[in-house]
Order: structure tokens, then sequence, then C-alpha cells
């Protein structure tokens, strides 16, 4: 305890005993001061978001909405099993095609580099979950839908 009182005015000064520290063993007994570094800038080797997406909430919000699709997905399944109709085909082909979306737009955006092939692998997505999306209204409308096709193909 005398140590204590002894090395009190030198913890005022930038110094703490071992004993105060987080490892008695690994550090001196008399630790100084910890001196910053400047950091480090390595933002050409980092992808970064788009700018405009930078302080906003936008990217909290659809990761919020791609989890409540996941869950809603998870309860419309069976509820087009026991309910079929064209109500429930329409909101699956919706609903399947939104998830595959975002999906594959997850992946296009982590693995496709450039501004250029950026722009063309977005332009694709989007065609073609519009042609996903058709096809399903088409099947859905002019043949039996999504739920009696599933049953048709599990009555086999």
């Amino acid at each position: 305890m005398a140590a204590v009182l002894r090395l009190s005015p030198l913890c005022g000064r930038g110094f703490r005993p071992t004993f105060f520290s987080k490892s008695w063993a690994a550090g001196p007994l008399v630790a100084s001061k910890k001196t910053q570094q400047p950091p480090v800038h390595m933002a050409s080797q980092i992808h970064m978001s788009p700018s405009y997406l930078a302080g906003s909430k936008a990217a909290s919000r659809h990761w919020t909405s791609e989890r409540i699709l996941s869950i809603t997905l998870l309860g419309l399944f069976p509820a087009a099993y026991i309910y079929p109709g064209a109500v429930m085909d329409f909101s699956l082909a919706a609903a399947v095609t939104l998830h595959g979306h975002w999906g594959l737009g997850e992946i296009v955006t982590d693995y496709v580099h450039g501004e250029i092939k950026m722009k063309l692998a977005k332009i694709g997505l989007h065609v073609l979950s519009a042609v996903t999306f058709a096809g399903l209204c088409y099947f859905n409308y002019h043949d039996v839908g999504i739920c009696k096709a599933v049953a048709v193909v599990w009555s086999l």
C-alpha cells in the first residue's frame, strides 16, 4: 500500500503502476503515456459505399426490409400451400422476384468493380428482375399458377 501512495504523484503526470494496467505480467513496472500515431489512409484499397449513402440510414432500412421480406416469405410459402389462389400466386411472384433482386444486387455490389462494369451489371440485374416478374405473372395469368404448379410437382 505504501508503494501505491508513493507512486500516486507520478500517476497524475502520465505514469501509472503496473497493477493498474490490464496485464500485470506483460507491462513494465511504470508505463509511460502512449503516443498516438497518425492514421493510415488506405481508401484506394477499400471498396467504399457511394457518397450519396454516407451519413444516411438507407443501408439500415434496406437491411431491415430484406429481413422483413425473408420472414414474410417464411409465412407466405405455407399460406400458399394451404390457400392457393390468384392473390397468393401474384404475392409469391412479387416477393420471390424482389428477394432474388436484392440478393443478386448484393452479389453485384460485392464482386463487380469499376464504374462502367457496375452500371452494366445493375442494368442487367434490373432487366433480369423485370423479365422474371413478367414471366411469373404470365405463368400465373395464362397457366395454372405457382401454387398449383408446385402441388402438381409434389404429387408426382
